[in-house]
């Protein structure tokens, strides 16, 4: 009963019209994001997150979500169109997608897309509203020693998990750790790594970092890209046909859960939930030599796997302010940025903020069905826009939005130099995410860990004397070791 007074309580936040306004701005950019390949919506949260600074809070935050789950919504049209996943967990729609295109049944692929789509939204946003209170109330009970030990957990498992190698991903997130002790020890007051620059007390913030490697960085590497066009010039025949759902009913329901249990892992995420889904409906298919030429269930799996991985992402997030994803770091960078603390605290100093979004999630994926397919022909249009005009309007909004932050011409230095650095983390194959964890994690990591040295009086084996941080780092041990323990078992099996 408690959870459905929460409920209304948050749609008489959300249906106001100022935050209903914005959840529809949100929801109508993300997939217009999702819908140009190139722009990610890393990215636009990122440029965006400065010209939300004069906002209510809670506004800020059901438009920055909008933008989160369009863009999953919005990639599927890509990828389905013109062979070019929007978003990263689009890359598997692309194979039955595109193929489904060619032999004219795009309108069926994206018309599966968008009811699997909000299907998987709201059943994560029905999970997150019941999950919700009980993990809160775990959370309340941790202290420094449980939380220093899940942090590492965190950053162990996502930086192996958003990138092609666990060394590389790691990394980076040290690397982002390094940038997180610039500036001022908050503990003794001594400057770190300032190298005698006043600009760089304060440390190197989020926000120029974000928008250099992910904004800037994807910008010059676009630039180098010759895109494809639209297979088809209209859509016809929006509505899956009954043959259409009795496929797709059974790769839409596993879809769902699959991708929000993933979503809920640090470093799960939309694209290995993707992947997981299409692996998964191929393996259970009937007829698995279908799949690559045009099988629906390998656009219904996936797209409904990412959408309801995106609404599991946000139960570390809310509850334990763990984001475990690059775009929930990046989402809890900006609650942090609004002077908020995410967490379990969170429910109790802030219910405005944290039901109303709960309900705009449910208003949103609504949304994103009724405006969305009478879109498409538009978005098909969109697709056609040069990219010479496109990517330097992009670059002018990031480099805007890095000076509006705090009016500094340091912090678009600090952008354009991350920029440059991006572009060649990708073409290194080194993930950008890590770096944005590390920044954001490691000041609480180093918090924490100092936190729980105090109360046990500098003793170390507090971290292993308590069961939940003993269970958490050993959790981590395995995340890093397990590479290693296949390759080696893989190398016994083959002697």
């Amino acid at each position: 009963m408690e959870v459905l007074n929460n409920l209304f309580y948050g749609f008489s936040v959300a249906l106001s019209p100022t935050n209903f306004f914005y959840c529809l701005l949100g929801v109508f950019i993300g997939t217009m994001v999702g819908v140009l390949p190139g722009l990610g919506v890393m990215n636009a949260v990122a440029i965006l997150i400065p010209m939300t600074f004069g906002m209510n809070p809670t506004s800020a935050m059901i438009m920055l979500a909008g933008i989160y789950y369009g863009a999953m919504y919005g990639g599927s049209t890509t990828a389905i169109l013109i062979n070019t996943p929007g978003e990263a967990p689009a890359i598997m729609t692309t194979l039955d997608g595109y193929q489904m295109a060619l032999q004219g049944r795009a309108g069926p692929a994206l018309g599966i897309s968008a009811f699997g789509s909000f299907i998987a939204g709201t059943f994560a946003t029905v999970m997150l509203m019941l999950l919700a209170k009980p993990l809160v109330k775990v959370a309340l009970s941790f202290g420094p020693t449980e939380y220093f030990s899940m942090l590492i957990l965190a950053l162990c498992t996502l930086g192996g998990l958003m990138g092609e190698s666990i060394i590389k991903g790691l990394l980076m997130a040290a690397f982002g750790i390094f940038l997180g002790t610039m500036g001022i020890d908050p503990v003794s007051g001594v400057e770190r790594f300032t190298f005698g620059k006043a600009e760089l007390m304060d440390g190197i913030g989020f926000l120029p970092v974000a928008i250099g490697l992910f904004a800037i960085a994807e910008v010059l590497l676009t630039a180098e890209v010759e895109l494809m066009r639209p297979v088809v010039e209209k859509i016809k025949g929006l509505l899956p046909s009954v043959k259409d759902w009795m496929a797709s009913k059974f790769a839409i329901a596993r879809g769902t859960v699959i991708g929000f249990l993933i979503g809920c892992m640090p470093g799960g995420g939309a694209t290995l939930a993707s992947v997981v889904s299409y692996l998964v409906e191929k393996k259970f298919s009937k007829h698995p030599e279908q799949f690559g030429k045009g099988a629906i269930e390998g656009v219904a799996g996936p797209e409904t796997a990412n959408n309801a991985a995106s609404g599991g992402a946000m139960v570390p997030l809310l509850t334990l302010g763990i984001p475990s994803t690059g775009v929930s770091a990046i989402l809890l960078a900006a609650l942090m940025l609004y002077g908020l603390r995410p967490g379990p605290l969170l429910f109790e100093k802030n219910p405005e903020l944290v039901w109303g979004l709960i309900a705009s999630l449910y208003i949103g994926n609504f949304l994103l069905l009724v405006i969305n397919l009478p879109l498409i022909s538009i978005w098909v249009r969109m697709l056609k826009i040069p990219f010479p005009i496109l990517l330097p309007f992009i670059l002018v909004i990031a480099i805007t939005g890095t000076y509006a932050t705090n009016n500094s011409v340091t912090e678009v230095y600090i952008s354009l130099i991350f920029g440059v650095i991006g572009y060649f983390m990708k073409h290194a194959n080194l993930p950008a995410a890590p770096v944005i964890m590390g920044i954001i994690l490691g000041p609480l990591l180093e918090t924490h860990f100092r936190r729980a040295l105090i109360i046990s009086v500098g003793s170390y084996a507090t971290f292993f004397t308590h069961p939940i941080s003993a269970v958490f780092l050993c959790a981590a041990s395995l995340s890093i070791l397990y590479p290693f323990i296949r390759w080696a078992i893989k190398k016994s099996a083959r002697a």
